[in-house]
């Protein structure tokens, strides 16, 4: 799901940004799984990958218009 910008030309940094945010939902929910099958391998390995993808979207958020950030954190990815 790509959200849409309010403004065409932020379409790309909102895409960027929404991609990074699905990328972060999706490891923290195998980090969830393996925090609840007891696995502190796979915990640690998640809750990395959960850490880089986070900075990449704030990253990415930084870019962007605060109306454009408020839009992206009113969606359902958030």
């Amino acid at each position: 799901m790509i959200l849409q910008a309010i403004k065409s030309k932020n379409q790309g940094k909102v895409n960027r940004a929404t991609n990074w945010l699905i990328k972060y939902n999706k490891a923290n929910d195998m980090r969830n799984d393996a925090d609840g099958d007891g696995n502190e391998k796979m915990y640690d390995k998640y809750d990395k990958v959960c850490q880089k993808t986070f900075d990449k979207y704030l990253d990415a958020m930084w870019h962007l218009p605060k109306y454009e950030q408020k839009n992206i954190e009113q969606s359902k990815l958030y």
